[in-house]
């Protein structure tokens, strides 16, 4: 069976345009496959939300699977598989499926609903969707197709070595009911590694069952989700058959009838792909929220360098401003640091002086102030007067601001609430200190971007004299591996300590952590890219008291 497989970049909630993209792969006219596929929720695009709660979206949809299901009438030789959420017809607007429909010759030629609905993490899909009552095959043209979708593939022992989450294989069903080929259509998003846990899942299925698998993923960014494609085709022995470009739309046509593997399997370089996943992420959340260019506030310090190097590489350097606002503490070398990396970017870049309007701040407090001794209050001032400034500028022209603080410092609130945790996008929120630095050499990899005195200079917010990031925090090598077994392995101090990190650090560092959630809370979406990520998939009590 020759099937055409189309890693596309859907937009959440743009039916129209989705169908659109549907009909222009069906319009290739130099290439007449049996079978046509696209990915999970490709109608309304992944996740939808509470889009599915709107009685007007879900009768959209259905509306256009009816014209879907003409055009199906004019393309006679091919099916077409896509999927998309299905109203029970004997049910209310809640009784809903997350289905793959089989479109043939003007008719619903077959349905299969999702089985396992993912509810960990990011996943929250039975808040919305049934799942589907019966497992079942379809004979189509010389195969019999086993079809499921996303989460019905990962119910596998090797990915869940604490016990299966599920008790329910659908695989397994599908193969004991004499499916030919497997199908996964998927919106699996993007996670540091994940690529090879995905590869080594397909695999499993493979050679368990002996049945060849074709595994279509979408790609692109939706809000704080980022969707690598890397769909694959896989043989009845585990070889790989094809392996698609990850973070690119693209579409490719396979024979499953007689598969050639091609070269083994090698993932990704992981610091090259989340690299292009934060570049995919950036592009894509200014274009479907209707944004064209960005503001990124220059600090001189690293983490504001690999922001701006990102959003020019994703937007173009004409799309992008840099703007420096030093202070009373501000070192030289912050502005003609900044200067230059906007230099070597080619991009617009501007000097904002705040040093008279911190003072008339301090002028305004004074009285206020009278008996109190200098602190944070007034390290903070400068950070909120820059936000603001910032802020300004982004609703003068329309840009959109990229807060730029990193995933270690907004895990201990190492961060001003309203300054620098200002902005509509916070790209590298989910990305370690440590990790910055890798990046950081990655985007320097051909030539010199980011310049080498960022690189080399010691972290400092610059709000007092001769500040560092080590006056208040350990040193990012050693509070990064703590940040990541407390916050994505779930370990307790217990734990940790029993790793050999000095347990006064340990307990300092998860206080710092629990008592930050409020800041968090109120922080611009981010992009995920590790396993654990904040906003939408860690959802921790603000007001709460608990023993750690």
């Amino acid at each position: 069976m020759r099937i055409k497989m189309a890693q596309l970049n859907p937009t959440v909630g743009d039916i129209e345009g989705n169908k659109e993209k549907i009909i222009e792969v069906l319009s290739q006219e130099n290439d007449v496959p049996d079978l046509v596929v696209f990915p999970e929720l490709f109608l309304s695009g992944y996740p939808p939300r509470d889009l599915l709660e709107k009685p007007w979206f879900i009768k959209r949809v259905q509306a256009v699977i009816e014209e879907l299901r003409k055009i199906s009438e004019r393309h006679g030789k091919t099916g077409i598989l896509l999927g998309a959420p299905l109203q029970r017809e004997d049910g209310g607007i809640r009784d809903l499926y997350n289905s793959a429909l089989l479109l043939y010759q003007g008719k619903i030629q077959a349905v299969q609903h999702k089985s396992l609905l993912p509810t960990y993490d990011v996943f929250d899909e039975a808040r919305y969707f049934e799942p589907a009552r019966e497992v079942r095959p379809i004979p189509f043209k010389d195969e019999v197709l086993g079809i499921s979708i996303c989460e019905d593939a990962w119910n596998d022992p090797e990915l869940w070595p604490r016990g299966r989450m599920y008790t329910f294989d659908p695989i397994a069903v599908l193969a004991q009911k004499g499916a030919t080929l497997f199908l996964n259509l998927s919106a699996s998003p993007f996670s540091l590694g994940k690529e090879e846990i995905r590869y080594r899942l397909l695999r499993n299925h493979v050679r368990r069952h002996c049945l060849p698998f074709v595994y279509l993923n979408q790609v692109g960014g939706n809000d704080e989700l980022i969707f690598d494609g890397r769909s694959m085709v896989l043989d009845k022995n585990g070889e790989l058959v094809s392996l698609f470009t990850p973070f690119q739309e693209e579409v490719r046509t396979i024979d499953t009838t007689h598969p050639v593997a091609t070269e083994p399997y090698i993932p990704q370089d992981k610091i090259e792909s989340v690299y292009e996943a934060l570049v995919l992420g950036i592009r894509d959340y200014l274009r479907k929220c209707g944004f064209s260019q960005v503001l990124v506030g220059l600090s001189g310090g690293i983490d504001s360098a690999l922001t701006c190097s990102l959003a020019a590489e994703a937007l173009g350097k004409e799309k992008v401003m840099g703007i420096s606002l030093p202070g009373p503490y501000s070192s030289p070398g912050s502005v003609e640091d900044s200067r230059k990396l906007a230099h070597n970017l080619a991009i617009e870049f501007r000097v904002i002086p705040i040093t008279s309007i911190y003072h008339s701040y301090l002028d305004c407090l004074q009285t206020h102030f009278a008996d109190s001794t200098p602190d944070i209050t007034e390290e903070n001032l400068q950070a909120r007067i820059r936000g603001n400034i910032l802020m300004a500028l982004s609703n003068k022209f329309g840009y959109l601001l990229l807060s730029t603080g990193n995933k270690s410092e907004l895990a201990v609130g190492y961060c001003t609430l309203y300054g620098d945790m200002s902005g509509g996008l916070s790209v590298i929120s989910d990305v370690p200190k440590t990790m910055v630095y890798e990046l950081a050499r990655y985007v320097n990899r051909e030539r010199e971007i980011i310049p080498r005195e960022i690189m080399e200079k010691a972290p400092s917010a610059e709000l007092r004299p001769d500040q560092k990031d080590e006056d208040s925090l350990p040193p990012y090598p050693l509070l990064d591996p703590v940040l990541h077994y407390y916050i994505d392995e779930n370990y307790s101090l217990e734990e940790i300590v029993q790793l050999g990190y000095p347990e006064e650090m340990v307990r300092k560092v998860a206080h710092m952590v629990d008592s930050n959630e409020y800041k968090r809370r109120q922080a611009a979406p981010g992009l995920k890219v590790t396993n654990k990520a904040f906003g939408m998939g860690r959802r921790m009590p603000i007001a709460a008291r608990y023993e750690k």
